[in-house]
Order: C-alpha cells, then sequence, then structure tokens
C-alpha cells in the first residue's frame, strides 16, 4: 500500500546511512595503520559505482539528495581505497597511489560531465533505455564490489579481519530502509533487486563471522585469556625473586 510518508522517511534515512556508512571504516583504518582483510578491489569498485550512480540521478532529475549522495560515497569510497593502497599489507608508494588517484577522479569526473551532457537531453525527450542501463552498470558495480571480502572470509575460515561492523550495519541498514521505502512507495524492481543483493551478501559476512566465532572464536579467547594470565603470573614470580 502506498505510503508517501513512509517512502520519503524511510528513504532519507536509507540516504543518509549510504552516504556516511565508511567514516567508521575510515577511522579504524587510520588509527590501526593497516588494513589487512579489506579488499582494495571492494573500495575501487564501490568508488567506480559512483560514478554511474551519479551520472543517473543526475541525469533523470533525481532530487537534491540523491545527486549528493553519490558523491559523498564516492569520496568516501576514495578515501578508504587510498587507505588500502598505502597501509599494509599493500603499502604502494606515495607517488604510486597519487598517481592513481589522480587518474580515477580524472576519469570520474570526465564520465560524469560528458554522458549527463549527452543523456540528459535524450532522457528528458522520453528514451529512458540508455539511463537505464547506467543505473544497471552502478548497481552491478556496488553488488560485484561484495565479492571480494568473501575471498577474504575463505582464508580464515569465515572470521572477518579489518571489516568494520559499525560500517557493515550502517551500510546494511541503508539497504533495508531503503527497500522498505519501495515497499511503501513506488516499486521500482531494480532499485528493490540492488538493495536486496546488498542486504543478503552484507548479512551473509555477519553469518561467516558469527559461525567462525560459535566454532573457533570462543577457544581462541579463552587461549589468550590463559596466555595472558600465565604471563602476568610469569611476571609477577620474576619480579619476587627479584
Amino acid at each position: 500500500m502506498y505510503n508517501a510518508v513512509a517512502e520519503n522517511v524511510l528513504g532519507t534515512i536509507g540516504t543518509v546511512c549510504w552516504c556516511i556508512q565508511l567514516v567508521p571504516q575510515i577511522i579504524r583504518n587510520y588509527r590501526k595503520k593497516e588494513c589487512e582483510g579489506l579488499p582494495p578491489m571492494m573500495m575501487f569498485l564501490w568508488a567506480a559505482s559512483g560514478v554511474p550512480f551519479s551520472i543517473y540521478f543526475f541525469g533523470t532529475n533525481g532530487s537534491i539528495p540523491l545527486r549528493i549522495q553519490p558523491q559523498l560515497f564516492t569520496f568516501f569510497c576514495v578515501i578508504s581505497w587510498i587507505q588500502t593502497l598505502y597501509y599494509p599489507p599493500v603499502k604502494l608508494s606515495t607517488r604510486n597511489i597519487l598517481l592513481q588517484s589522480i587518474a580515477f577522479l580524472v576519469v570520474a569526473v570526465g564520465l560524469e560531465v560528458g554522458f549527463i551532457l549527452w543523456l540528459r537531453p535524450v532522457y528528458e525527450h522520453g528514451t529512458h533505455w540508455p539511463m537505464l542501463v547506467i543505473g544497471i552498470i552502478a548497481s552491478v558495480l556496488l553488488a560485484v564490489g561484495l565479492v571480494p571480502p568473501y575471498f577474504e572470509l575463505a582464508k580464515r575460515q569465515g572470521r572477518v579481519i579489518g571489516i568494520n561492523f559499525v560500517f557493515l550495519t550502517m551500510d546494511s541498514m541503508g539497504a533495508f530502509l531503503s527497500l522498505l521505502s519501495i515497499v511503501f512507495g513506488t516499486m521500482d524492481i531494480m532499485s528493490m533487486v540492488l538493495y536486496a543483493i546488498v542486504l543478503a551478501m552484507e548479512l551473509g559476512i555477519f553469518a561467516s563471522h558469527t559461525i567462525w566465532y560459535l566454532r573457533f572464536g570462543r577457544q581462541l579467547k579463552k587461549e589468550q585469556k590463559e596466555d595472558l594470565e600465565q604471563k602476568l603470573e610469569s611476571e609477577s614470580s620474576t619480579s619476587g625473586e627479584l
């Protein structure tokens, strides 16, 4: 049943989540000074997806929040992508990272400006399929970006390393709330499929870590606690002898 208020509220909250969800991940990367378990390809594909998303929302005369969201999303994705290249385990040279970043930004801006100027008049004249193709490309890039983390999970028996759970929760909430906004509002099959795929793949990451913890995590935590107690006892006895 159509509900304009629910559609707008849920859609707005979902959009906000998808604007800033990477901030906790960026902070985590900066504090830890390493990005093991966070695939650079994931961040690159997400940053790349922001380009066609921006073309789509500008070209179809989307609302101001929908036009701003891809820009912020791409901005934070690029920062996180640069971090994955700068920090271990990749650790590229500053010159190499700078060249890759500038090349990406130049290509991204060129594509956005060129396609918006070209396709917006086409869309306004009633030919919608080119924009639909752009939207599909953006959705595919975003969804495929969630594949590399599964290779990282496979390396560690399902354990999540390097991915901030606050970021993952915010991203999942963004997908879920956006999906609900479509259910309450205008049914957009393409958007529903995108949000459902993103939500399912991110829930899969949560489930993988939960299963790992139930299988191995509790025992590992117990062993680490015992090792710490033994170390403290050893240091105490050594200081007593002195």
